[in-house]
């Protein structure tokens, strides 16, 4: 939820420092510079942060769920929300370590110890009666055993070690990592520095085991032969008598404080429910021919706003049976009727179509994946779908790959750190395409304010006939100009697409007059993301649009579909 070292603050990496490797894992551009925001677009609130743990657990029901929060007054209540909302561990960070690439305002008055926010956190836990099942995590410049022991007494049962293991494989604190330039090769993506990192994997091991005969050592002067024992009791622990006239007047009791009732630490497992009886539960046998042979398979069925994250169990079965490639185009089509919940395809994997008459709530295609998602009104409908929202907000959220095509208006922060897919939607909200750094997003209809705040890769069409794009758009980082050839031919496969998937009226009036439809049309792209394709020939995600509906290779390894009604 934030970072111990600068709580509510974001970050900003150079682009010079975003190399191939780095833009490969963060589906970016070389040479163009990452923004990360302050907060987390798709989390506003309790009942959020509990939606994105069951995404999570949807996508890898054994995985445990970690949720960090910063030391902080009123972390207690928080952790209790966190707790209610289903985290397997939570995670106390403080205002120490963290990297010299942090501001110095931050470094020096940002955050509080981890002492302050670990205590309040395992006492509210403890007197709310969740201390039981949620493991209790905390880091902030741990150094020694007797770090490791104080973190116990106050109720941590992880304890996690950063600065200190860096140092130890021969980081010298330089606090330039910001700049490229680490003396000691740590943490740069120059090659002649990194060529001088003295680090040995047993310099850490060598560490870690001293910091644990330390804390062996400490245990066995209190009496205690088992970390449990330890964990969760502060009256081991005194206030010490310092001679400072300020510092002896500092009451620490209320961190020493007895925290309540048993138990001190994890117990039992946390509760997770909608995992075990997940929509996909019952589509996991009728697909197992197109997992295990790649046969195709079409299936068709009824969902209610209930059935949250729809496809998403069965994109993580794919992404663990298959890999993380998936399967070949339209392996799995999965035609859907109704109102589906949150996060509708969230995380989608290649090879999975999901293709839904009706609407979807918020976060549909949130980490998409490369499957395809198509949203559209029944014919029945009595609205204009061009004018009414037929999925709701933080649609796209953190995608990396596939398509989107939306019969319809799509609500607030559309796509926002999209990086990867191609989209096609009939008006957005405020904030559209925020943060985003790659893919392809069109939008045939209006815009909200605020659209491509913080874009530094990728491209927008929208369609602004009457020029008020320029007054709604956020230009502190893009360039709003006329269409190119290139964008023409690119926005014409996104519009036949879209009315090949979704018999979308819009879309197919505005093919019948394309002249005027070019003029009318708005390219928003980023300037550095421009500068690197036209310097330096970085790729252009214009050159590789989605195949045309038509032209799409053949699905499966069989000739025969599998079917079920």
């Amino acid at each position: 939820m934030a970072q111990g070292s600068k709580p509510g603050e974001g970050g900003h990496l150079p682009g010079e420092k975003v190399n191939e490797m780095i833009a490969h894992v963060r589906y970016a551009t070389p040479g163009v510079g990452l923004i990360s925001p302050p907060p987390l677009h798709d989390i506003y609130s309790i009942e959020d942060l509990k939606q994105l743990i069951f995404d999570l657990k949807s996508a890898n029901p054994d995985a445990d769920v970690n949720v960090k929060l910063v030391s902080e007054d009123g972390i207690g209540t928080i952790a209790a929300g966190v707790a209610k909302a289903n985290a397997d561990v939570l995670h106390v960070s403080g205002h120490s370590g963290g990297t010299g690439a942090s501001p110095k305002t931050s470094i020096k008055n940002a955050g509080l110890p981890w002492e302050l926010g670990l205590a309040e956190a395992n006492q509210f836990l403890r007197m709310t009666g969740m201390r039981d099942r949620v493991r209790l995590s905390v880091d902030g410049g741990f150094k020694t055993g007797r770090d490791v022991a104080v973190a116990a007494a106050l109720g941590a049962e992880e304890y996690v070690f950063g600065t200190g293991s860096l140092v130890s494989s021969g980081c010298v604190m330089a606090r330039q990592c910001h700049e490229n330039t680490c003396p000691v090769g740590v943490a740069t993506q120059d090659p002649d520095l990194r060529d001088r990192f003295p680090g040995e994997p047993d310099h850490v091991v060598n560490y870690m085991t001293f910091v644990a005969r330390e804390l062996r050592e400490i245990m066995a002067e209190l009496g205690v032969t088992e970390l449990d024992d330890l964990i969760g009791r502060p009256a081991l622990l005194s206030q010490r008598e310092t001679g400072h006239p300020r510092a002896d007047q500092l009451d620490l009791s209320p961190i020493l404080a007895d925290p309540g009732p048993e138990p001190r630490h994890k117990v039992r497992e946390q509760d997770h429910p909608g995992v075990d009886d997940h929509f996909d539960r019952d589509l996991l046998d009728a697909v197992e021919p197109a997992i295990e042979h790649g046969e195709s398979v079409r299936l068709d069925r009824e969902v209610s706003n209930a059935d949250r994250a729809v496809g998403t169990l069965l994109s993580g079965e794919i992404a663990d049976r298959v890999g993380l490639d998936g399967l070949l185009d339209g392996t799995i089509q999965l035609g859907l009727t109704g109102t589906a919940g949150q996060s509708f395809g969230a995380f989608c994997k290649q090879g999975v179509s999901l293709d839904l008459t009706g609407a979807a709530n918020d976060y549909v295609g949130k980490g998409l994946a490369g499957g395809r998602l198509t949203v559209r009104p029944p014919d029945r409908a009595a609205f204009d779908p061009a004018e009414n929202v037929v999925v709701g907000n933080v649609a796209l959220y953190g995608a990396t790959d596939g398509e989107l095509y939306v019969n319809g208006r799509a609500g607030e922060r559309f796509a926002v750190r999209n990086s990867g897919a191609t989209a096609v939607v009939e008006g957005v909200g405020d904030h559209g395409c925020e943060y985003m750094t790659g893919g392809i997003v069109a939008v045939l209809g209006e815009t909200g304010t605020n659209f491509a705040a913080g874009m530094s890769g990728g491209v927008a069409y929208v369609h602004d006939p009457d020029g008020e794009l320029a007054a709604r758009a956020n230009t502190g980082m893009v360039t709003l100009s006329e269409l190119a050839e290139k964008d023409e031919r690119v926005l014409r496969r996104l519009l036949e697409n879209h009315v090949a998937r979704t018999d979308s009226e819009r879309a197919s009036d505005l093919l019948a007059d394309w002249p005027a439809t070019c003029s009318a049309f708005t390219k928003v792209m980023p300037d550095a993301y421009s500068r690197v394709i036209e310097e330096e020939g970085r790729e252009d995600v214009r050159d590789s649009p989605p195949a045309a509906v038509n032209d799409a290779p053949a699905t499966g390894s069989t000739a025969s579909a599998v079917t079920d009604d």
